[in-house]
Parts: structure tokens; sequence; C-alpha cells
């Protein structure tokens, strides 16, 4: 089965063709990405094998967008498939999927529906999703689609763990509770992880921290997600690029009187201003934090120390939640990919199990790797994250 996966920014979205052929066995026939929707002039960058075309030209919209992808697909020189009718499905990743959509569904009117209601919970990203879902069905009105949820592997939570310690009406009038992001990302790399340290996903306790410009931390229980570090936004939980983690929420009344700010501008500031960006006054990329700090930024230094901080205390209380730790993993731009910032997480792990491989870890970028030594009563692991294998197979999985 072939199937193509398309995850719709606001102004951007990235794309895969795989061809699914059971569970365990697939291939990339092409990837790429298209940027600057709806500006002046777009970009896009397609992948097929180890050749790369780029283009650049005006793509008003996200139907415009997607036309292109298509086209390329089909071309004579970079195309993958004969014709638009080999592809049998269309997977999309979809931000919120609320309390609707516990699991990945076949998309209809009804479903179409139901993400449009949750648009109020995830303002920036469920309009973009429908706008691809939209656009393939005016494209290609035959074939299925199946949207996949950023929130789905997170409904498996307790409600002592998703509720909010505030007036229970809110929840019942506005469905205000923690949801959790990143699922895809937390569940593909749990079931490898577990895979690569010898460890079976229905009896283990797993902490997944997916660490990138967005970064949150999962505790995976027999496989099952038990907590999560995102909340009823994505701007909960840990240090990330530009939003600020937890803070005390008396801080953002506080904030907003000093400062005279609306609820649009408090959104700015905890969304857009904090995090690296907002510690350190550099940027709100790791790779440029790193080099500020190597040059003896203290403040590119400092948002470093609370990043790894803020990591370090979600992996001390998952382990609490779950009762034990047989494996931390690591994943994301930050995690693959920043072997310093890994090892100020791990170093001081110790009391936990984790005995850490420094050497080992200072050759990892990217790979799929355990970085504890051998013997470690608590393995970690770096796993290249998938999302899209995820939603591919899902969407085979339902077509099928």
């Amino acid at each position: 089965m072939i199937v193509l996966v398309l995850n719709c920014g606001s102004s951007s979205l990235k794309y895969q063709v795989l061809d699914m052929q059971d569970e365990n066995t697939n291939v990339l026939l092409a990837k790429g990405l298209v940027e600057r929707i709806g500006l002046a002039e777009g970009d896009i960058t397609h992948k097929v094998g180890g050749e790369k075309l780029e283009i650049h030209k005006p793509i008003p919209t996200h139907t415009e967008g997607i036309k292109s992808v298509l086209d390329l697909l089909v071309d004579e020189k970079w195309g993958v498939v004969k014709s638009l009718d080999q592809i049998d499905a269309v997977g999309h990743r979809v931000a919120h999927g609320g309390e609707t959509f516990p699991v990945s569904c076949v998309v209809d009117a009804t479903v179409i529906e139901g993400i449009e209601k949750l648009c109020e919970l995830a303002p920036l990203h469920n309009p973009a999703n429908l706008l691809g879902i939209r656009a393939v069905e005016s494209l290609m009105p035959k074939t299925p689609q199946v949207a996949v949820f950023d929130t789905s592997f997170h409904q498996t939570m307790p409600d002592y763990a998703y509720m909010y310690a505030i007036p229970y009406e809110y929840y019942e009038k506005y469905r205000a509770r923690r949801y959790g992001f990143h699922g895809t990302s937390h569940k593909f790399v749990a079931e490898k992880g577990c895979k690569l340290a010898g460890l079976d996903i229905n009896n283990s306790k797993v902490v997944t921290c997916h660490l990138g410009n967005g970064g949150s931390v999962t505790a995976v229980l027999n496989g099952k997600s038990v907590d999560t570090s995102m909340g009823f936004t994505p701007v909960e939980g840990v240090v990330m690029g530009t939003r600020c983690g937890n803070i005390d929420a008396g801080l953002v009344t506080f904030l907003q009187e000093k400062e005279g700010l609306d609820a649009d501008g408090v959104n700015k500031v905890l969304n857009k201003k904090s995090g690296f960006l907002g510690v350190s006054g550099v940027s709100s990329d790791g790779r440029d934090i790193t080099a500020a700090a190597n040059s003896g930024n203290y403040r590119a230094a400092l948002s470093q120390q609370m990043f790894a901080h803020s990591v370090k205390k979600y992996i001390g209380a998952f382990s609490a939640v779950m009762g034990g730790l047989d494996l931390i993993v690591f994943t994301g731009g930050i995690g693959e990919n920043d072997n310093a910032a890994r090892e100020r997480i791990c170093s001081t792990l110790g009391y936990l199990g984790v005995d850490f491989d420094a050497e080992v870890n200072a050759r990892i970028h990217g790979d799929d790797a355990i970085i504890t030594k051998e013997g470690s009563k608590v393995k970690a692991a770096v796993i290249a994250t998938n999302e899209e294998l995820v939603i591919a197979t899902d969407t085979m999985n339902l077509v099928k």
C-alpha cells in the first residue's frame, strides 16, 4: 500500500510517500517540505533517494502547495508513482483530538466537524491540518484519508494525572485538562527504544524525552502514556525554544498587571518570547545557544542549565509515578543530536541506576544507540523519531 503522509502547518507542509508492505516493512519513496505558503515567494524541497530538487515560486494556498507536491510525485523525472491512482491513502497529522478522538480514524464529514470544534483548543495547528484534509479532498476525492492525532497516545492517562486542581466546572464547561502532545513520537520511540534495549514494551517503565524547539517528557508504563509534561496547551512542561515551560501562574497575572498586557500579549510572552530566546537573548535554536555558551555567554549557558534541570525533574518525577524506571529515551532535534545536553541530563542520574557512558554518548549524533554502560540497571537510549511512519502505519491499518 502506498501512503502519502501530510503534516500541515500554518504556512508550511511536510510530506513523505511510503510503500507500506506490512507493519514491519516499508520503503521511503520520497519526502519533502513546502514552506512560505501564502507569501510572495514559496519554497519546495523534494527528495528522492539521494537527489534533491529545490523550487522557488509563489504558493498562495495549501491547496496549491499540495497540488505542487502531487505534480512532483507523478513527474517524469522526480516522480515515484505513474499516476495519483497508485496512492492508496493519505494520512494527516492533526495536532489536537481532545477527548473526541482517542484513536486515529478514517476521515469523514463527522470527523471534519469534530476537528473544527477543537480548533479553539489548537488555534494555530488544527485549522492548518484541516486545510490539508480539504485540499486532498478537492484534488483526490476518491482517495481515503486518515487523521492521526498528536493527543491520542496520551488518552490513556488516568483522571488524577490529567485533571487540574481548578474548579471542576471549568472541566465540565470547557474540557480544561491536560492533553499532552508529541504523542506519535513518544509512542514510536518508546517501542523502538524497548526493542533496542531488549525490553518487553508491555512490561516496562520508560521515560521518553522528545526534546527540540518544542519539548515534552512522557511516562510510558507498559506501553501506555500515564503522564506527560505538556498540558492543556504545549506551553507547559520543560524549557523550550520560545516557550517558558512551568512557571507560577501568579507570575502571569503579576506581569499582566505590571506590563499592561491583554490575553494576546500574555500569550505572546509565554509562547513566543520565553524559553531559550527569553533567557539567553540570543536565539531560540539550541545550536545557536551552544555556540554562544561556548563563547562565554553567561545567559546562553544559563538557559542550557535550566533546560537540563527541567528535564531531570520530570525524569525523577515520572520514575516515582511509575514506581521505578527501566529506560530513558532521547529523541527530537536536541535529544538526537546534542550529546552535551544529554550528558548534562544523565550525568547526575546515578541514584536512579543510570550508569552513563560519556564516551559512547559523545560519538552519537542522530543514530539509534544505547548510551549507558553494559550492566546499567537503568538504560538510556537515543532513538531517531519517525512520526511519519507512525501515521503511515495507522493509515495502512485503518484503510485495509
